[in-house]
């Protein structure tokens, strides 16, 4: 029997997966964030969305060149091994599994407590509710995804359309039922310059985003990968940037940016304008189950950086990690993401894990970047199903996008991206110890 992987995707299949793995909870929740940074002006919030999406979309064809050229299991991990060396592509795996994964599995928990909570009629911000609700939540899925992975496709499965209804329903009866504020004037509220708020907007529709990375996981599962891969990046991440844009200007066409910027929901807060109590219920449900899937998404996912880490003996108790349990999902590597997340969900806060996240995300996907004109340069001999358009204009816009969002943050968000960075390096002492100890053996 082959191992490889059947060529049947096209180009429909391919759009849908795309759009499905990046479309999450962002666009529900993030424009709290932009808002704060604009102080209240709307005209910057849209403008990020459309720069964010630009960014995404040059990020994703550029990162195609080397999923395809390497079609090895592990994603960015794996890819920058194969460009930079073990010891960076350990500092990869190691970010993802400290930092990256559980941090967004912490954010997530932390926002769906968030909104059980309001369902309940207590306050967003009641700790002795939201915390234990975030553990739980996390502890649940964990468990879930423990058990085998068919119960954990089904939530993918549900998740996916309940994430699209609240999207529908609030981009039709928003544009009906809405006020008509002002969508691009002023750009920011008093006192506040649009050059020291870019950066923060920018993370905030990048976190929204996120997802593209995998994209060029599924090219060797394409009939034409060199013809309709670049078409699904470009075609899926434009739909995903249209909705994103359109479902934002609904809701300032309903509620104000000024009123936005205060809501811990802000997709609920307008259902709830347009719908009145009860449908905003119905609606945050919905949101609540996208949140849930997204959840199960990256427990799902996540724990095989670990994994695959352990199983060549490079992490801190490779012997625990590397086990799979009786339905062959890698259940200690699973418990090693929840409880690191348990432990950033005791934060409580949203929007400072999504700022650490990305942060230190973008920086790996620099790596990435630079890496698809290095392997040009190093091997130029190197089969590539698919080919980044324009090169190296893609490249380069893909790297400057990414080189502005650590820059800005580095500079706005000094204490957060400092502490991000902390914590990545901590993994060369580790590198350095476990590969001797597996040189020894």
């Amino acid at each position: 029997m082959s191992n490889e992987l059947k060529k049947t995707l096209g180009l429909s299949a391919a759009l849908s997966t795309v759009v499905g793995m990046v479309i999450g909870s962002g666009v529900f929740f993030k424009p709290q964030a932009i808002y704060t940074s604009t102080n209240g002006g709307p005209g910057l919030g849209i403008i990020a969305w459309v720069l964010g999406g630009i960014i995404t979309v040059t990020a994703g064809l550029t990162a195609a060149e080397i999923s395809a050229a390497i079609p090895k299991t592990g994603g960015m991990m794996v890819y920058i091994e194969e460009i930079y060396g073990e010891k960076l592509g350990f500092l990869t795996g190691w970010m993802q599994t400290v930092l990256f994964f559980p941090g967004t599995v912490a954010a997530l928990a932390v926002v769906f407590a968030q909104q059980v909570a309001e369902l309940m009629g207590y306050s967003s911000t009641q700790m002795s509710i939201v915390l234990p609700v975030a553990i739980g939540v996390i502890l649940l899925i964990a468990l879930i995804n423990t058990v085998g992975s068919s119960l954990g496709g089904t939530i993918q499965t549900i998740a996916t359309i309940c994430k699209l209804v609240p999207l529908i329903l609030i981009i039709t009866f928003g544009f009906i039922k809405g006020n008509g504020n002002p969508i691009i004037e002023p750009l920011v509220g008093p006192g506040v310059s649009v050059g020291g708020a870019l950066g923060s907007v920018l993370i905030a529709t990048l976190f929204a985003y996120d997802g593209w990375i995998n994209v060029g996981a599924i090219a060797g599962e394409m009939k034409e990968p060199g013809k309709d891969l670049p078409r699904a990046i470009v075609g899926g991440l434009s739909i995903v940037m249209a909705v994103y844009i359109i479902i934002n200007i609904a809701y300032l066409w309903v509620v104000p940016a000024a009123e936005l910027k205060t809501a811990t929901a802000p997709a609920a807060l307008v259902a709830n304008s347009i719908f009145g109590p009860i449908g905003g219920k119905i609606i945050t449900v919905g949101i609540l189950i996208s949140v849930f899937g997204a959840l199960n998404g990256y427990l799902l996912t996540g724990p095989r950086v670990p994994y695959a880490l352990a199983t060549i003996g490079i992490l801190p108790g490779s012997k625990i990690f590397e086990k799979l349990n009786k339905g062959g999902s890698p259940s200690n590597s699973i418990w090693l993401i929840a409880i690191l997340a348990s432990l950033y969900a005791l934060s409580g806060q949203f929007n400072l894990l999504t700022d650490l996240t990305v942060f230190i995300i973008w920086v790996f996907y620099v790596f990435t970047f630079i890496g698809v004109i290095k392997l040009r340069k190093d091997k130029p001999e190197l089969e590539r199903p698919y080919k980044v358009p324009l090169y190296p204009i893609i490249p380069l816009i893909a790297i400057t996008g990414g080189l502005f969002v650590i820059v800005n943050q580095l500079i706005t968000s000094t204490l957060i991206a400092v502490g991000g960075i902390l914590i990545t390096l901590i993994g060369l002492p580790v590198y350095s110890v476990t590969s001797k100890n597996r040189i020894n053996k």
